[in-house]
């Protein structure tokens, strides 16, 4: 058990983001899959990281407005920047744009959630 410690205490910011962050693709999974998945994630870590590359980037801002007007997140943080892609390896580098937005809970995050757990229990048993 001391060795499980000393590695969680030894973990770099970067490892532990990594396990919240969810990297967006506008072709694989519906818009409401990711809102639903960043909902677990911000329950289980408090915080979610949502990540895109060039097209996604649009999915990624929806999501995080449909999870900030419905109450559930808060901005932390927005970052933009341009990495460099590559088709193949030895190909030139593209450059592609990438954004990351940190949602945190909000005060009514439990509350809403219950309330939602509540409602889908109800529609469940009238069908």
């Amino acid at each position: 058990m001391e060795g499980v410690t000393e590695g969680v205490n030894n973990m770099s910011i970067s490892e532990t983001q990594k396990k919240n962050r969810i990297q967006v693709s506008n072709t694989k999974k519906s818009l409401f899959f990711y809102v639903n998945l960043s909902k677990r994630y911000m329950q289980q870590y408090n915080e979610v990281e949502l990540s895109a590359l060039g097209m996604a980037i649009s999915t990624v801002v929806t999501i995080a407005e449909i999870l900030k007007n419905n109450g559930f997140a808060v901005e932390k943080k927005i970052r933009t920047l341009t990495v460099d892609m590559r088709d193949e390896p030895g190909a030139r580098p593209i450059p592609k744009a990438k954004i990351e937005i940190v949602l945190g809970k909000t005060e009514k995050f439990d509350e809403l959630m219950a309330a939602e757990a509540e409602q889908n229990g109800e529609n469940e048993e009238q069908n």
